[in-house]
């Protein structure tokens, strides 16, 4: 009996998490869909196509936080998490049940992801697979403080201890703050080349520019919610200055503000250990 659940948030990209289901399905694994407030018809296809899959509909976008409901919801020990165009190798998440059952402070597994249609590696595996951290002990793998979400397995519990993903960032960027809370927690996480996953890049896609803020506005806001005060600062006067020359930095910038409130609330230090290795990662 599978002891992985298969875990995808979804917005309007029905069609590719059709194609997504359906690479999944041979695998006889239980799968989860947390539709994002979708204004096509993904709910009422995936009911009706495929209706061993459990669709949640939310109602509402909440970013990359909506996967936290699909793992609570799930039942099983470990969650690997999908999106909505991209799948699992055939012997993929049985490796990485074996690697926990092996190592019982792993609580990340970082699959090698492979882009499709070229059947490359996603560039972050380079980075994961030469990770500075090095190699902990006997992990089955570098040590990482980030990975990509559409390629992990997280052990259940592991991730329900720290929150999963903060809503505070939405999207994207979402997995570094995790990774950073899960390793502050005592949890490993760490890059297995041998554990598979496929991202067939959807069309659907937020523009460039839209994409490119979030991600400046995601990596202050992190620093904010966990670094020193003084990396913190650091970090928000070198944006400033990017503004003033550059409209997506001033922008990120000030989104980033909108949300001091939240950050306020929930910001807590890194322990030392964590902080060395993240300045060790840069």
């Amino acid at each position: 009996m599978a002891d992985t659940t298969v875990v995808i948030a979804t917005r309007n990209r029905v069609d590719e998490l059709t194609r997504t289901i359906t690479h999944l399905q041979p695998l006889r694994v239980p799968v989860i869909v947390v539709d994002n407030g979708s204004s096509d018809d993904t709910v009422r296809r995936m009911r009706k196509d495929f209706p061993w899959v459990r669709t949640v509909s939310l109602g509402r976008n909440v970013g990359a936080s909506a996967r936290n409901h699909g793992v609570r919801l799930a039942r099983t020990r470990y969650v690997a998490f999908s999106d909505d165009d991209s799948w699992w190798a055939p012997d993929a998440l049985s490796t990485a049940e074996e690697l926990f059952e092996r190592h019982p402070r792993l609580g990340v597994i970082a699959a090698r992801v492979v882009v499709h249609p070229t059947g490359t590696d996603d560039p972050t595996c380079d980075e994961m697979a030469s990770s500075a951290l090095g190699q902990a002990g006997d992990l089955p793998g570098p040590s990482v403080l980030g990975f990509v979400c559409c390629g992990s397995v997280v052990r259940r519990e592991a991730f329900l201890q720290v929150g999963g993903f903060n809503p505070v960032l939405f999207f994207p960027g979402e997995e570094r703050l995790f990774c950073w809370d899960m390793a502050a927690a005592g949890w490993e996480c760490c890059y297995v080349a041998d554990a598979v996953a496929h991202h067939w890049p959807s069309a659907v896609r937020s523009p460039s520019t839209e994409r490119r803020r979030a991600e400046m506005r995601n990596d202050l806001l992190t620093t904010w919610l966990r670094r020193r005060l003084r990396a913190a600062s650091a970090h928000a006067w070198s944006l400033a200055k990017r503004g003033l020359r550059d409209p997506d930095a001033r922008a990120a910038l000030g989104a980033a503000v909108l949300r001091l409130p939240a950050v306020v609330k929930q910001r807590r230090k890194l322990p030392p250990s964590v902080e060395r290795q993240v300045e060790l990662l840069g």
